[in-house]
């Protein structure tokens, strides 16, 4: 069940029920590919940063170490030992980014396995399997995600093929959550957006969709080469034509100031692994903008990443110190900027929340961007 708790112009704060726990929404999904967060971050550490969502990857999960296996192990929420939502998305991105590697058909998609070259298919039906088996709590549509610079036509064409992919979903999904046995026979569902820049094909698509009362809805295809005005643009046109009583998702999505945007246009749900990338590469964020912890002048400063925040690293270690790890090539390093990361984009989202609650989101969007453009001392 998904409830508006307050809105503040476009933007939303829902409460969301699921077989697994709530959702607050406004919520970042902290991006754990292969069911682990890259940097050495285990789900204890999620628990401990405020993680509501955790999301994992149909595709690699199917090629290793295969999702009959994690099936057999329970479903992923036990393999990982994580109680709370998992999203897991329907590995279509992956299976389209293996452009020289696949071939589209109205069945499906064969391609090639990025590890070891092996012949896989995949349509509709065959990743509502694959995520039926590893029981997320959320399942994503399969659907294709045109290359941005692709004619209309081409566009339009996929899109198309896409509606026709979910229809095929939603069935299948349904009979798979009616199968005695299944891991999670409360499984929802979110059919996705597509039509590249063309905000008319967006618009039609959403319409399309709305019509399929599913769980939830995303805006997929958007953060792959567009400049960030175009992204705005077409959110302010498809969003309206989503159902406003359900979730909105902005797939792959963003920096922190993509998501205050986004809020703005109505988006509840974002991932994204700039976080988790840019600490593993000594970058992390603050609320005055990102700060690279291999800079020198560094050496001596005994401060936190961040004075206030309540994260492991900036309670225990100064910059200094993690600067150092960093520069000796030291895991901890690399931990604790993901961590400090993570908890960032976290407590970011809460602080979204109860702005939109109190009703004074734009003023507070205004400050948070405007810190972000003035850079420490």
């Amino acid at each position: 069940m998904y409830q508006i708790i307050a809105e503040d112009g476009r933007a939303k704060s829902a409460h969301m029920e699921t077989v697994h726990g709530v959702i607050e929404t406004p919520v970042f999904m902290n991006v754990g590919t292969v069911a682990a967060i890259k940097g050495a971050v285990s789900t204890v550490d999620l628990r401990k940063i405020g993680t509501q969502v955790e999301l994992s990857n149909t595709y690699h999960l199917h090629v290793r170490p295969g999702d009959e296996v994690i099936r057999k192990l329970g479903g992923l929420h036990k393999f990982m030992n994580w109680d709370r939502p998992i999203l897991t998305d329907s590995g279509g991105f992956q299976v389209f980014s293996l452009s020289g590697l696949r071939k589209i058909r109205e069945e499906g998609v064969e391609f090639q396995s990025h590890i070891d070259g092996h012949r896989i298919f995949m349509g509709p039906e065959e990743s509502m399997q694959i995520q039926s088996n590893l029981g997320s709590t959320i399942a994503m549509a399969f659907d294709e995600c045109p290359p941005s610079l692709a004619t209309r036509e081409y566009i339009e064409k996929s899109v198309d093929r896409t509606t026709r992919w979910l229809v095929r979903c939603k069935d299948k999904m349904r009979q798979l959550n009616e199968t005695p046995g299944t891991v999670n026979p409360h499984q929802m569902l979110f059919g996705i957006n597509q039509g590249g820049i063309l905000a008319d094909v967006r618009i039609r698509h959403a319409q399309e969709i709305a019509q399929m009362d599913l769980d939830g809805y995303a805006v997929g295809g958007l953060a792959v080469g567009e400049t960030h005005e175009e992204m705005y643009h077409i959110l302010d046109e498809t969003v309206p034509h989503l159902p406003r009583h359900k979730p909105v998702y902005l797939m792959g999505v963003g920096t922190p100031e993509n998501i205050l945007e986004a809020v703005d246009r109505g988006v509840d749900f974002f991932d994204c692994v700039y976080p988790s990338r840019n600490g593993r590469h000594g970058h992390v964020y603050t609320s005055h903008g990102k700060m690279n912890m291999f800079n020198a002048r560094y050496e001596l400063d005994d401060r936190p990443i961040e004075e206030g925040c309540g994260c492991e690293a900036c309670r225990n270690y100064s910059r200094a110190y993690i600067r150092h790890l960093l520069k000796a090539k030291e895991m901890l390093g690399m931990r604790l900027c993901v961590i400090h990361n993570l908890y960032f984009y976290n407590h970011l989202m809460e602080e979204i929340r109860e702005a939109i609650r109190e009703h004074r989101y734009e003023s507070f969007k205004k400050a948070k961007l405007q810190g972000f453009l003035d850079k420490e001392d």
